[in-house]
């Protein structure tokens, strides 16, 4: 129980990079770098999947909304990480901290279902091509679709209510550059040892069934591309998985790492560029994935590219 006299705290500080300053402005042009391209490859994704016909199928609908959380994802935590880069005092309001949590536990459990459903749509592509536009019906799309933004809602809505529960009247440093709710449980001077356990569960439950969404999917994928004689067929089959495959294993990795690992002392240090890795760096990969080892996507890619070269030459 926490005392009558406890004064909840209005705001967090954020420890952030504390590195020698030309190593900070090293980071500063780095990330603004990887933002900056974030932010053109997942709106670019989203505007060629929108204006190419021949990408108005499930998997690039599917592909377009994971491009559009990624973008939400890293815009919620870049902008401000680069803001505090050069100030001394990095502080967000107790306000903006609960926020920046729901939106993260939004967007980042709606990824998981999305790169579930993605599986789900190579195993059909893959393994029942012959009745592909019947099972994955646009009605099912914007189900399944609608389902994984669901999915995070439900699981922002019951972790950023947890949180509002506890009381923050002690230290309010957290050693990270963002609000994430491990560190910020570690903080709280309310018993904390529920909301530890709905934390874990909820990532236990979600995780897990996500990733035997996606291993069940790619086992059937695997023994269908067996089955395949020629190896010009097994090479295509693959080829269709590989942008996915490497994503997943890329979201998967990080993400397991952050959140099913013991936290020690020694490992705060490599915790925080494993969160960089996660929240910054990863955005930017999938469509720069997708974009160089999709056929479709080039090709998207070079229409748009000559038809404004054309349009710049009919308007002169």
């Amino acid at each position: 129980m926490v005392g009558e006299n406890c004064t909840q705290v209005t705001e967090f500080l954020f420890t952030g990079f504390r590195e020698h300053l030309w190593f900070q402005v090293t980071l500063f042009v780095l990330f603004l770098t990887i933002y900056f391209i974030t932010v053109v490859g997942n709106l670019g994704m989203i505007f060629l999947i929108r204006s190419s016909p021949r990408l108005h199928t499930p998997m690039y609908y599917f592909l377009g909304n994971l491009a559009f959380v990624d973008f939400c994802f890293s815009t919620v935590v870049t902008p401000k990480m680069l803001a505090d880069m050069f100030v001394e005092r990095k502080a967000i309001s107790y306000n903006g901290c609960v926020a920046q949590v729901f939106i993260l536990c939004f967007f980042g459990v709606t990824e998981c279902f999305l790169l579930a459903t993605m599986a789900y749509d190579r195993y059909v592509a893959i393994c029942r091509p012959l009745v592909y536009s019947i099972i994955l019906s646009p009605r099912l799309c914007v189900q399944l679709v609608v389902g994984s933004y669901f999915a995070g809602w439900i699981n922002a809505m019951s972790q950023t209510v947890d949180l509002l529960q506890l009381s923050f009247c002690g230290s309010h440093v957290i050693d990270l550059f963002f609000c994430d709710i491990s560190p910020l449980l570690s903080l709280s001077t309310s018993d904390a040892s529920i909301s530890q356990m709905v934390l874990l569960t909820t990532a236990a439950i979600l995780g897990a069934f996500t990733i035997l969404v996606v291993l069940i999917s790619y086992t059937f994928i695997v023994a269908t591309i067996l089955k395949i004689h020629s190896t010009e067929g097994k090479h295509k089959a693959f080829s269709t998985c590989a942008s996915h495959l490497t994503v997943v294993s890329i979201f998967y990795g990080t993400s397991l790492f952050m959140y099913l690992k013991s936290s020690s002392d020694d490992s705060q240090h490599e915790d925080k560029w494993t969160t960089v890795f996660y929240t910054v760096v990863t955005p930017m990969l999938n469509p720069l994935i997708y974009s160089l080892r999709n056929k479709d996507v080039k090709d998207a890619m070079r229409k748009v590219i000559a038809w404004k070269k054309i349009s710049n030459i009919l308007n002169k």
